[in-house]
């Protein structure tokens, strides 16, 4: 049985149609979810697409996190179903409590467009089981308002349970609290990321097919369960 998986469209989404193409390049079903569905549509996992939700007024994610579909994705998040949150997805991932921390301005105000490298530091999540603990794997990164922050305590727990995704390898490029690119929430289902994965399916359209993993990964923990 195909693996479906969720695609929300905000108001705004850029990137909805490259993370279809992603699922559908790694063997899924791509399911498009609207942002005013209330209802999942029976869905195995949800990607929550990068973009300008809402014309990131107020704060970037803060408007889509009381889009209706949010109404029935959180608890379902709550209750294990795997979301993964790329750029704009990651902020409302954010607003919505279900990652801590938020995403601010670049360090240098700067919008930042280029192809970065990232040190994959958690294989646990069900959408990172096909990398290897400290791979590097090369991405597109694309954010004016990408720079993970959160309090120290915070970013002390997130070391020590392990709940930090991937960090940025060599130089940081958004000025991240300790190099953070991505994090995931205790459970693990829950994933953000700030770069983009999707961009990087294969060497024909981006700098590498490294991206491809995260899309694999998800599908093979559904067929798992």
């Amino acid at each position: 049985m195909t693996t479906r998986v969720g695609v929300i469209t905000f108001p705004g989404s850029l990137d909805d149609k490259d993370a279809a193409r992603a699922v559908r390049r790694a063997g899924g079903e791509a399911v498009p979810l609207w942002h005013a569905d209330r209802d999942l549509h029976g869905v195995d996992a949800v990607i929550l697409p990068g973009g300008f939700s809402y014309g990131d007024y107020l704060r970037c994610g803060a408007i889509a996190r009381f889009a209706p579909v949010m109404t029935e994705l959180v608890p379902a998040a709550r209750a294990g179903l795997p979301v993964l949150g790329i750029c704009n997805g990651f902020q409302i991932l954010c607003e919505a409590h279900l990652l801590p921390g938020a995403l601010t301005r670049n360090s240098g105000l700067r919008f930042v467009s280029k192809d970065v490298r990232l040190r994959m530091e958690s294989t646990a999540t069900p959408w990172t089981r096909q990398f290897a603990a400290g791979q590097e794997i090369t991405v597109v990164l694309k954010s004016g308002e990408g720079a993970y922050m959160a309090g120290p305590v915070t970013l002390a727990e997130l070391g020590a349970r392990g709940l930090v995704v991937a960090r940025y390898a060599g130089a940081n490029p958004n000025g991240s609290a300790a190099g953070i690119a991505g994090i995931c929430n205790e459970a693990g289902n829950v994933v953000g990321l700030m770069p983009h994965p999707e961009h990087a399916i294969d060497a024909l359209t981006g700098p590498s097919a490294d991206g491809l993993g995260f899309f694999a990964s998800v599908l093979l923990a559904a067929e798992r369960t």
